[in-house]
């Protein structure tokens, strides 16, 4: 008689950005699939897997106090660390500890599945090879995100070839390579059949999509194909550099009443001068342009920005000049960071640091800009009528939270059957900075 074969239990945590979380999806998919169990990763397991993240020092240092927090609730098990940290800084993931690990570089993470689940393994193993080298982006299908979310990331793209002068990325993820159309609009499939009623297109420089393939094709060509080929689906796109959005895209936004109107676009900095410096291939004008021909197109568009805070030389006048555009410019949101030192890149080695104390009250104040934007936004909103995606009730008040098409967060009271529904809610009020509204 056989003896039955023991079931891995495998804990899995993610780090960092919607690729990650796209990534991580897919391991879970494959390791369910193939009969694995899957426990939280505070609980005992054979194989923990973290899918690490480097885009600043704090991503590495929650990277390797994720690799300790396994070790510590179970030093026997074997660790799997994939991701950008694993990366890019190889040899201090070595040094942490004397512990089975297996490195799995990001050009080798659609064998990750079978590496974890392999019957025999060292102590040591490395799947790495050379990321700058990579060309075709590694196949990772998903069918379902964990939690029981409503909404579906899509990785469609991969890796950048920009190299701005304070980015890690290009070399934790290599050039930039596209899943090719019949893949990608596959993946779209599988998501509708269970039940997604979302996606967001999303990859490292998304706006490269398709330069890569022979001959081309452009990422407006692609959300034309999807938003025509899935008119039940809402469409979002994730981070567009300012010269990708171009009208074209905003003339299908607008056009397209499953692309939702919203768009989050870098911006980094506001002062010319650290913007040359920074390898960033606008001024500030241009961004101002921009916006402002979002808004005549779309005036209820949300839009989103990126800024970086604190880069080397950036002197009160450069902040300046940075809070001033963003202060003037009609705007939805900020996403404010401190620069991060990365070694290896080309701002690390650039004098005049900025001490930590300042890039900290900097950011607090562009922070309070964001919240002053988001308010002013919402207060437009108020007493419109707008189409949610009901997602769950995971907040104190115990109301259905979901999101406008523009991308506005509302609660709302209604029944637990109603998760995943598109309805139709009327803009309350705002109190405390949240929405509030009721179903018609």
């Amino acid at each position: 008689m056989t003896a039955k074969k023991k079931t891995i239990k495998v804990a899995l945590t993610t780090l960092g950005c919607k690729v990650n979380q796209y990534e991580s999806a897919s391991f879970l998919s494959g390791l369910t699939e193939r009969g694995a169990e899957i426990v939280p990763f505070s609980h005992k397991a054979d194989v923990y897997i973290i899918n690490t993240c480097a885009v600043t020092g704090k991503a590495g240092a929650q990277s390797r106090q994720m690799i300790r927090r396994a070790l510590k609730t179970n030093s026997k098990a074997r660790l799997i660390v994939t991701g950008c940290y694993a990366q890019v800084a190889t040899q201090k993931v070595l040094e942490i500890g004397d512990w089975s690990v297996c490195i799995v570089g990001n050009g080798y993470k659609h064998r990750l599945v079978d590496i974890a689940l392999a019957e025999k393994h060292c102590d040591l193993e490395m799947h790495m090879g050379d990321i700058g080298t990579k060309k075709e982006i590694c196949p990772l299908p998903v069918r379902h995100f964990p939690d029981d979310r409503t909404r579906a990331f899509l990785k469609i793209q991969d890796g950048c070839n920009s190299f701005c002068s304070y980015c890690i990325v290009p070399y934790a993820r290599g050039r930039s390579c596209s899943l090719p159309v019949d893949a990608a609009l596959e993946q779209i499939r599988v998501f509708a059949a269970n039940g997604y009623k979302e996606i967001v297109l999303t990859g490292i420089h998304v706006g490269m999509y398709g330069l890569d393939f022979a001959p081309q094709i452009r990422l407006v060509d692609f959300i034309d194909l999807a938003t025509a080929g899935f008119p039940a689906i809402r469409f979002r796109l994730s981070s567009l550099e300012p010269g990708e959005v171009q009208n074209e895209l905003l003339d299908l936004m607008a056009a397209r009443p499953n692309f939702m109107p919203h768009l989050h676009i870098p911006l980094q900095s506001g002062d010319d001068g650290i913007l040359q410096e920074m390898n960033r291939r606008y001024r500030a004008d241009d961004f101002a342009r921009l916006i402002g021909g979002i808004r005549e197109k779309m005036p209820h568009a949300a839009i989103g920005v990126d800024v970086l805070v604190g880069f080397p030389r950036e002197d009160e006048a450069a902040f300046a000049n940075t809070y001033s555009l963003l202060e003037d410019l009609p705007v939805t949101y900020l996403h404010v960071f401190p620069y991060s030192k990365r070694p290896g890149t080309i701002a690390a080695g650039l004098a005049n640091q900025i001490a930590g104390p300042v890039k900290d009250e900097r950011v607090a104040r562009l922070r309070l800009l964001s919240e002053q934007k988001k308010a002013a936004f919402y207060q437009q909103h108020l007493g419109s009528t707008q189409r949610v995606l009901a997602e769950n009730k995971n907040n104190r008040y115990r109301l259905m939270r979901g999101f406008t098409e523009n991308y506005i967060p509302v609660l709302f009271p209604a029944q637990e059957n109603m998760s995943n529904q598109i309805v139709d809610v009327f803009l309350d009020r705002l109190e405390d900075g949240i929405v509030f509204g009721r179903a018609i």
